[in-house]
């Protein structure tokens, strides 16, 4: 189902595009994620080599036409907003589709932060009242994901008594811990909702038939008014935590099956996972689907040289210079510069914002990978210089590390942003 230019038809109903909003929340401080989310919060984390994970939920939202879209956000929000501002702005002259931020923000009738999901959007209810939305849309800003939000709406409107509707994933029982689990009847009417599982036993009797389990992608549709009204309870600030659980005993909330690749990045090891599945031959999430594009900031960049390398199963993003080197199951970013002699195997490295030089004290040198180096699982932050004959190859199998130049996590390694690794160092 897709909607039409202004309207689509569906059963005996018309929706217009401009009764629904979407909201995307920018997550917290991302602290599994550090380093990454040091200098910037999760959404604005680089991805693919070209597209920020906000990208994600934007793009599906416009793909399936909902063009009204705010994004809330409170932490290392500069490099966020940033990027919005020069990917996402329009100048329509009657304002009907909008990408905008939403910062948390002291008011007189508020004095704290955004306190948790459904505490966020509490907070902004003023704006949302502002453009009269019959329907919230509510996404993640750091999910990965290409579903269709029309279907997801059009069942939500299939029955006129769904005041909210949750969409759920399939999961097999080693996964349920730190996800919220469903329990729906017949026709999807969710009948219990138990929040991040200690085990086994607490969600029995939410099995499918097939054996698996339903988990919550936080991804809603709520009625605007049934929105409003669950958000009175000011102690409740957390839609998997408090709403939805005391929503399902006073109201009908549905729960709507998304059977494609869903994957909550919230650690390094589902990032460096999710990114490097992009490399596969036929990957679970799909970036060349012409008619639902990952949108992301244009560049006006060169085209990739290759210079005598051997690539075998990578990304290449454009404004690329690869010298005599080789790159295998490897994600490249944009504008990234690799010496000759360097091997890259089963790495990100996310690119550079320029071209030009690091200063470091003995000189200027070139920022990027320098000659003759090694680099095996690892993650290569933004704007970083490494030095001549690195080994990067967490030879003793570390699992938790750090020092001056890299941290380890998960086993991975992570070479934090703007980092210079001098000549020779070895892990």
């Amino acid at each position: 189902m897709r909607f039409q230019e202004d309207s689509i038809d569906c059963v005996d109903f018309i929706l217009k595009k401009d009764e629904v909003l979407t909201i995307i929340l920018g997550g917290g401080k991302g602290t599994r994620l550090l380093p990454l989310t040091e200098k910037r919060s999760k959404p604005a984390v680089s991805f693919g080599g070209k597209y920020r994970l906000i990208d994600i939920p934007i793009s599906n939202s416009l793909n399936s036409g909902f063009e009204k879209i705010f994004i809330l956000t409170q932490f290392n929000s500069y490099s966020l907003n940033r990027h919005i501002n020069r990917t996402y702005a329009t100048n329509n002259i009657h304002q009907k589709s909008f990408v905008e931020i939403i910062a948390a923000e002291q008011t007189v009738s508020s004095a704290n932060w955004f306190e948790g999901t459904a505490d966020a959007v509490r907070k902004v209810l003023p704006y949302i009242r502002e453009q009269k939305p019959k329907y919230v849309l509510i996404l993640s800003g750091d999910q990965l994901y290409n579903m269709d939000l029309a279907d997801f709406m059009q069942s939500h409107l299939m029955d006129p008594e769904t005041q909210i509707s949750v969409a759920t994933n399939a999961i097999p029982e080693d996964q349920i811990f730190g996800l919220g689990i469903v329990k729906a009847g017949v026709g999807g009417t969710i009948q219990e909702f138990i929040e991040k599982p200690q085990d086994l036993t607490q969600v029995e009797s939410c099995r499918t038939e097939n054996g698996n389990f339903l988990a919550n992608m936080g991804i809603y549709i709520f009625n605007t008014s049934t929105l409003i009204d669950v958000l009175e309870d000011r102690n409740m600030a957390d839609f998997g935590k408090e709403i939805l659980p005391k929503a399902i005993k006073e109201r009908k909330v549905k729960a709507y099956t998304y059977d494609g690749y869903w994957e909550d990045i919230g650690t390094i090891k589902a990032f460096y996972e999710a990114n490097l599945m992009l490399t596969d031959h036929i990957p679970k999430f799909n970036l060349y689907l012409e008619k639902t594009p990952i949108y992301t900031r244009a560049r006006a960049l060169p085209p990739s040289k290759i210079n005598q390398a051997v690539v075998n199963q990578a990304l290449i993003s454009e404004g690329t210079i690869l010298n005599q080197c080789e790159v295998h199951r490897s994600i490249i970013g944009v504008r990234q510069l690799i010496a000759s002699g360097t091997k890259i195997y089963d790495s990100i490295i996310m690119g550079l914002d320029h071209y030009g030089y690091f200063d470091r004290k003995s000189g200027k040198i070139p920022i990027g990978i320098g000659p003759n180096c090694e680099i095996r699982r690892t993650i290569v932050d933004k704007d970083c210089t490494i030095g001549a004959n690195v080994r990067l190859l967490n030879e003793q199998n570390l699992q938790e590390y750090e020092d001056d130049y890299i941290r380890i996590r998960d086993g991975i390694i992570v070479v934090p942003r703007h980092s210079a690794i001098p000549d020779g160092y070895s892990i």
